[in-house]
Parts: structure tokens; sequence; C-alpha cells
């Protein structure tokens, strides 16, 4: 037994909000749960004889937080790749030389995080990267993970010219000539990604297994996955050989799916560290590269809609297939109009679980990022969860009013969604945002960058989050989309010994201070995974 005592504890347990100290029965294989939480006192009359007792001097726990969208793959095999996340093109340039000098010629240069509508000069092209890196192939994906940059060399390795057709849902750039610029739009980044050596298996792993330490330094215990195929394999190597310290709800690509029911998964499948999720869908491309499917044209763009990957009818019918088979959906929606199409298909799909006397799946929408007015209470009227990202509203705000105009106002709405009764479910969507979840929680609460913009009363200021509302998104909201809001998302008797210890109180610090607060030490089913000492 394990006693954490003399600590400020907030449980997010209606029935006892707070407590001073909580007896741990510790299980292999992080499987700890909690015995019982109360004052020191009383914890250890009960279980003080027979325990181990840790003093936290005062400091504040919390459940352990969850990031309900991320690409657990990409941002850990992107921990070594050039940071294009820069506040000019020129930096940006600049890593990409500074890595060219320390590789063997010929080999890939990777990058990510380009946001081109933050540059003065928008796109990159190709013969910018080919100046700094003339001996290498360069790939870079932009933040948004929905368009790359690829210098000539890159272009050739894929056989990209200007004879080189549109694929179907993508995009090649051309410049006045016709030639190809160097920019690729969604299902166009598929013929880079095709001849770019690709990670090993026990490279990914490695990647990963490094990863968790950067996610339980910053507070999280739990993810929910949307890489695919390679990075399930890995996970549950992971997992055999005990090196998986972190909670993972796996969700599945619709590419699978006729092998997915073949084989008879289901949703909830695994156990309590990997378990399977939902099926995910494309309804979209995303703002950054204004592909997004609008009702509406861009602000600027008389003819530009963005791409609608599945309409309604189409959506409808793989989630009867995946729903006949035991699987919710999971549905990245970001324009309007992607959001209004997948609205519609889950009334349709909402009617067909009831008439085949199917369970009410637990379905969910990426993103939901912009709603026509109409819409916004229709996810709370169908169930339907909104897994949102608090950092895509900072880091697109500019972008936002630019391209959507006023639209932006039912834009990123996390209080309207949470007022009309909807399920919120909060995470990053990283390596696209950080996966800090407390820079997360400053967006939700401030609707502000880090440096303050857009002033003091933030971008559209009504829809700002409690910081209460907003650590649920990151517990109990996760903790329901995964099946196991009996045994996640708080701290209370029978629940899983998730914790993070904190250098402050979140619920007595400045709401600008919160992108700043760290975790000093992260538990996992009562087994400490790491300290900052």
């Amino acid at each position: 037994m394990l006693i954490l005592s003399n600590a400020k504890i907030y449980t997010l347990d209606p029935k006892q909000p707070l407590a001073e100290a909580m007896a741990i029965h510790p299980v292999p294989g992080n499987g700890g749960r909690i015995v019982a939480l109360g004052s020191v006192e009383d914890i250890n009359a009960e279980f003080g004889g027979k325990a181990r007792i840790e003093e936290m001097g005062g400091r504040t726990i919390l459940p352990g937080l969850t990031d309900a969208h991320i690409h657990f793959q990409k941002f850990a095999l992107n921990l070594s790749a050039v940071d294009a996340d820069t506040a000019t093109q020129a930096e940006c340039l600049q890593g990409v030389a500074d890595q060219a000098k320390g590789i063997t010629p010929g080999a890939w240069i990777r990058g990510h995080g380009w946001r081109q509508h933050d540059w003065p000069e928008g796109f990159g092209n190709a013969a910018q990267l080919d100046a700094v890196a003339p001996n290498h192939p360069v790939y870079l994906t932009a933040a948004s993970l929905h368009a790359g940059w690829a210098n000539s060399a890159a272009l050739k390795a894929a056989g990209i010219d200007r004879n080189t057709p549109d694929p179907t849902n993508g995009q090649i750039q051309r410049d006045a000539a016709g030639e190809p610029s160097g920019v690729l739009f969604e299902e166009a980044m598929a013929l880079m990604i095709a001849v770019i050596p690709k990670a090993s298996h026990q490279d990914t792993m490695a990647a990963m297994r490094s990863a968790q330490e950067s996610l339980w330094s910053m507070g999280l215990t739990g993810v929910h996955d949307f890489d695919r195929r390679a990075s399930f394999e890995a996970l549950q190597d992971l997992h055999s050989s005990g090196d998986l310290k972190l909670r993972v709800l796996k969700h599945l690509p619709v590419e699978l799916l006729n092998e997915i029911l073949a084989l008879g998964l289901r949703s909830g499948f695994g156990d309590d560290m990997l378990r399977l999720g939902s099926i995910k869908v494309f309804a979209d491309g995303a703002l950054g590269p204004r592909t997004a499917a609008m009702l509406e044209p861009y602000e600027g763009e008389p003819e530009n809609r963005g791409m609608l990957f599945v309409d309604a009818e189409e959506l409808l019918d793989l989630a009867q297939r995946a729903a006949r088979g035991g699987f919710g959906m999971t549905v990245h929606a970001i324009g309007d109009r992607a959001n209004h199409e997948v609205l519609d298909a889950f009334e349709q799909l909402r009617i067909f679980e009831a008439v085949e006397g199917l369970p009410a799946y637990r379905h969910r929408i990426e993103h939901v990022q912009v709603l026509h007015p109409n819409d916004l209470g229709r996810l709370a009227a169908l169930n339907v969860g909104a897994s949102m990202q608090p950092l895509h509203a900072t880091a697109d705000m500019v972008a936002a009013d630019k391209f959507w105009g006023g639209r932006a106002r039912y834009g990123y709405a996390w209080k309207s969604q949470l007022e009309a009764g909807a399920r919120l479910a909060f995470g990053s969507d990283a390596p696209v945002e950080t996966p800090n979840p407390f820079a997360g929680l400053h967006a939700a609460v401030t609707r502000r960058r880090a440096d303050g913009s857009p002033g003091e009363a933030g971008w559209y200021p009504s829809e700002r989050l409690t910081f209460e509302e907003a650590l649920m998104a990151y517990t109990g909201g996760p903790a329901y989309f995964a099946g196991m809001e009996n045994r996640l998302g708080c701290l209370a008797a029978g629940y899983l010994a998730d914790l993070i210890v904190l250098d402050r109180d979140p619920f007595e610090t400045d709401a600008d201070e919160l992108a700043e607060m760290k975790a000093t030490a992260t538990m996992v089913g009562g087994e400490w995974v790491w300290r900052a000492d």
C-alpha cells in the first residue's frame, strides 16, 4: 500500500471534490488503483500501519490528463526532425541548411510545422529549398499535416513533374509555367510519402518509447492515437515488452475497414493500457491550405470552397458497416460544409442504430472547427462528441478571420458546444500543436496566444471556458470516449491511480500563467513513471 499524504488533491469527483491524502494499492503493469481518499488523519489511521507514506509537502495533485487527439508516431519521429514552426520563412530555411551540414549527401531531410499564413511571403517553393540543401531531397510538412513543401530532388524522387495529374482529393501546386512549385496539398502528399524512406519498426518503437517521457513531463498519462498501422504495431510491441506506460486508445483508419471487420475486432478490444477506439474518416481538408470544405467560398477566393472527401451518403454507408461490426465513428471535419454533412450522416446513423437494435455508439467529430449557426446544437442533440483542440483556435485565429470572415464567430466554439449539452474532449493534434495540455488549457480559458494577442478579452471571448470546464475536457471527456469513465477521469476509490503532481495550484493561478505550469511528477496506475528530479 502507498499513501500520498499532505497534498491538495482536486479529485474532480463531485462526491468528494477535495482530499488531503490518498491510499493506493499498487499492481504490476500500471494497474494500481485508488483505495481511499480523505484527510491525512483518517487515511493514516486506516492504512498507515501497513503502508509506505510519501510526504507531498502540500503540493497540488490532479487526475492524469489525456490528449484526446494526437498522432503519436508522427510526434515521436518529429522530435528529431527540422522544426519548421518558425516566425519567419528565413528561419525555417536556415534550419534546413543547418541540418544539411550535418548529414551525408543524398540523405533525406524531414521537417514539420510551417504555417504559410504566418509568413508575409506565404508559401515557399522548391527553389528556396534547393538553395539551402542542394545535395539532399527535402520534404517539410505543414503544421496542419494537410500540405507539404518539397525541393526539386524530392519532387524528382517522387516522379512529380508538369505531366503528373492531380490525384483524387489532392492538388499539386503549379507555377505560372505549369511546373510543380514544390507545394503539395492533401492526397498529393501521398506521392511523396510513398518514396520517403520509412523509419524501421525498431526505430519507431525507440522513438515512441522515448517520446513517452516528454508527454509524462507535460502531465499526460494517456492519449488517443490517430496514426496508422505502423503506430499500432509499435504500440503492441511496446505493450508486450512492458515498455508502454501511457494509456492509449487506438483509432483505426477507414481504409482498413474490410480487414478490421473480417477479423471480428470491436471498439473496446484490449485492456486498460492499449485498447481499440473507433474508425477514423476524413471528411475534408484543413484551414491552413484552405482545403476545409465550406458552404460558401473562402474570403477573396470566389471559386474555392475547399475539398469534401465524403458526403453524408458515403459516410452513412461506412458508418452503418462499422456499427454492424461493433465500431463507432470518429470523423475529421473542419469546414462548416463538412461538419454539416457529417451531422446529417450521424442523424441517419442514430435511426439505423435504433432500428437495428445496436448500441448508441460514442461517435465523435474531430476538430469541429467551424459550424453553420443552424448546426451549433446538433452535436448535443445527436449525442455526438466534440473532440477539439484549443491551441488550434489561437494558432489559426488570424487565418480564420482572413479566410472565413464573419463565419469565424462560430469557429472553435467550445462554450457554445458545452452550453448546448455536447461532451468535450480536448487534445493537441500533435505534432500540429504542442501536446502540452497546460498550453491548451491556457488557450481554452483565455482565447489568447502566449504573447497576449489579440488582447486582454481574447478572440471571441464568449467562447472562453472556466478552468474546471477545460480541465474536464482533458480528463472526464476522454475517459468517456474511451469507455473507461468508470475507472479514469477522476480520483476516486476503485479508479486507476493515474495522477500528476504540479508545481503550483492551477485553480489559484492567474490564467495568463497556465501555459507555464509544469508537472513535477507523473503516476500511471500507481507507479511513478516520471519525476522532475
